[in-house]
């Protein structure tokens, strides 16, 4: 499919899956634009527009795993969006402060409260319950990723 090594197909493969919100086996626009967000990336609403185009090679007004695997390895730095991911990872890990790979209430609010945001127990409460999509208790890396995801795409103006 392309020169990409496998655990970076594998990293694409993950984050596609991610952003595939109605499992169909593809990306929407505005898909695509949270998903770009969401590795750091700040595009233009004009440069996702023309990203997506060209993205799109088979014309089907969606991207595929494929067509997104064949733009990244040739119209994107890949490399970039790995950093990003690194940086997001450590970002988690200066929350989950014990290192089990997981955000706790308590590491949140104390990660918070070391930020100059003190929560309330409502606050964090909704943070938590908002978060946790397969009702731990706890938020995952990949839940985290998925608030980061949200939070861009709102920032955007979408609603996913």
């Amino acid at each position: 499919m392309s020169g990409l090594p496998e655990d970076q197909l594998q990293q694409l493969h993950d984050i596609f899956s991610r952003f595939d919100l109605d499992k169909d086996g593809s990306l929407t626009h505005l898909e695509v634009a949270a998903l770009l967000r969401s590795l750091g990336l700040k595009p233009s609403g004009e440069q996702i527009h023309n990203l997506f185009n060209n993205m799109d090679s088979d014309g089907s007004g969606t991207v595929e795993f494929e067509e997104l695997v064949n733009a990244m390895s040739s119209q994107m730095m890949t490399q970039d969006i790995l950093i990003n991911q690194n940086q997001l990872l450590e970002i988690f890990k200066s929350f989950d402060r014990d290192g089990s790979g997981f955000i706790t209430p308590a590491e949140l609010s104390k990660s918070m409260a070391k930020m100059g945001q003190p929560l309330t127990y409502r606050e964090l409460s909704e943070m938590v319950r908002s978060a946790d999509t397969d009702g731990d208790g706890v938020i995952s890396f990949k839940e985290f990723q998925g608030i980061m995801a949200r939070s861009a795409a709102d920032s955007l103006g979408f609603s996913l």
